[in-house]
C-alpha cells in the first residue's frame, strides 16, 4: 500500500525478508517478544527501525487475540474523582506499555453497557469498569467473551472479580470526626437519602458511626436533598439556616462538594457565617464545589492511586488468567481542611456547643 507521499509502505513481509527470518518470528518479535531469542529479536527490530516499519493495530489483533489497549468506563468525566482515576489509570497503563481508551457514560447505565459492549467487540485487553449501580449482566456478557474486568469505586460484594475501592465508610467517619474533634456537637449529614448510591450510604454509615463513638455526647441530622447535586444543596441550605441557633447544626458534612457548595452559599445568603456559624465540608474533593467565597474542606478520595491499582490488577489478570486470584483493594481516603471547617484556627470556645468537647478519636 503507497503512503500518502506516493513511497511504498514497507509490511511484515518486508520487514522478514530483509532479516533473514519467517513472517511468524517477526510477528512473535511484535506480540510476544519473550517467546523469541535476544540475538534474532534485535536483528528483527533493527530491519523495523531501517524499513520505518509500523505495525498495523487491526492486524496485530486478529494475530495475538487481544489488543494491548485497556478500557476504561467511567460515570462522570465532569467529578474531580474520575478524572483523577483516569489520569492513574493511564500514568499506570503508559508506564507498564500499554494504552488506555477512556469513555464517559455520563451517570447513564445504558450508555455505559453501550461502551462495555464497544470495547468488549474491539477486542480490548480488558476493561476497567466504574458505574454508580450494580453493571451485573454487562460485565459478565463481556468476561465470558474472554475479555477480564475490574470494577472500580463500586463494590458488588462478589468474589469473582477483581474490585479497587475508596474506603467511604472511612471518608464517613473522617468527616465527622474532624468536625468532632473541632468541639462541634449538633451535625447535620445533607444528602442523607440517597443511599441507594453505594458512596452515599457508606459515607452515612461512616458519620454515624463517629458520632456513635461520642458516646451521647453529639448529634446527627440527616437532611435529605432532591439529588447529589448543586439543586440540593440550595433548599438544604435555605433550610438549614431558617432553624433557630439554638437548634441549627454547628456543623454540616454534604455527602458532596457539590451539594457543600450550595450550603455554604445559602448560609451566607441568610446572613449566617461560615464557620463561625456554621461549619461546612465536603466529602469527594470535587474542584467544582471549590468556586465559592469560602475555600472548602473535604476528603481527598486518592483517585490516582485507585486508577493505578486498578491497572495493576487488570493487567495480573490477563496475563494469568487460568491462576489468577481475584482479590479487593482498599484505597485510604485523606482528609484536607480548609476554612470552610476550621477557618484560619479551631473554633473559640464561646463559638462552640455549650456541652464538653469530644477527644480526637483516632
Amino acid at each position: 500500500m503507497p503512503s500518502s507521499d506516493g513511497r511504498r509502505t514497507p509490511s511484515v513481509t518486508d520487514v522478514a525478508a530483509r532479516a533473514g527470518v519467517s513472517v511468524g518470528t517477526v510477528s512473535h518479535v511484535l506480540n510476544h517478544p519473550e517467546r523469541v531469542r535476544p540475538a534474532t529479536r534485535e536483528k528483527v527490530e533493527a530491519v523495523i527501525e531501517e524499513l520505518g516499519f509500523t505495525p498495523n493495530a487491526n492486524a496485530r489483533t486478529l494475530v495475538a487475540g487481544r489488543s494491548s489497549t485497556l478500557g476504561l468506563v467511567v460515570a462522570d468525566l465532569g467529578n474531580t474523582l474520575f478524572v483523577e482515576i483516569a489520569r492513574g489509570a493511564q500514568r499506570e497503563a503508559y508506564a507498564r506499555g500499554t494504552t488506555l481508551l477512556t469513555a464517559d457514560s455520563d451517570n447513564d447505565d445504558d450508555l455505559q453497557a453501550t461502551h462495555l459492549e464497544f470495547l468488549d467487540r474491539t477486542r480490548v485487553a480488558g476493561v476497567l469498569l466504574s458505574p454508580m449501580a450494580d453493571p451485573g449482566t454487562t460485565v459478565d456478557r463481556a468476561r465470558r467473551h474472554g475479555t477480564p474486568v475490574v470494577l472500580v469505586n463500586y463494590d458488588t460484594g462478589r468474589d469473582d472479580l477483581c474490585t479497587v475501592l475508596v474506603d467511604n465508610d472511612r471518608v464517613g467517619h473522617l468527616a465527622a470526626q474532624h468536625l468532632l474533634g473541632l468541639g462541634f456537637r449538633r451535625l447535620a449529614f445533607v444528602g442523607a437519602n440517597h443511599t441507594h448510591l453505594q458512596p452515599v450510604r457508606d459515607r452515612l454509615a461512616g458519620a454515624r458511626r463517629a458520632v456513635a463513638e461520642a458516646g451521647g455526647r453529639a448529634s446527627l441530622l440527616e437532611v435529605a436533598t432532591e439529588d447529589v447535586r448543586p439543586s440540593g444543596g440550595r433548599a438544604a441550605g435555605r433550610e438549614i439556616a431558617a432553624m433557630p441557633a439554638r437548634r441549627r447544626p454547628r456543623a454540616v458534612i454534604a455527602v458532596t462538594d457539590l451539594l457543600a457548595m450550595t450550603v455554604v452559599q445559602e448560609l451566607l445568603a441568610a446572613g449566617l457565617d461560615v464557620p463561625g456559624d456554621v461549619a461546612v465540608m465536603g466529602c469527594d474533593y470535587d474542584t467544582r464545589g471549590w468556586g465559592g467565597a469560602v475555600p472548602l474542606t473535604s476528603v481527598h478520595l486518592t483517585g490516582q492511586e485507585v486508577g493505578r491499582a486498578a491497572v495493576r490488577l487488570l493487567l495480573e489478570e490477563a496475563a494469568h488468567e487460568a491462576g489468577h486470584v481475584h482479590r479487593t483493594v482498599v484505597v485510604a481516603p485523606q482528609l484536607v481542611v480548609r476554612a470552610s471547617s476550621a477557618g484560619d484556627r479551631a473554633p473559640s470556645p464561646d463559638a462552640l456547643d455549650a456541652t464538653p468537647p469530644v477527644p480526637h478519636l483516632p
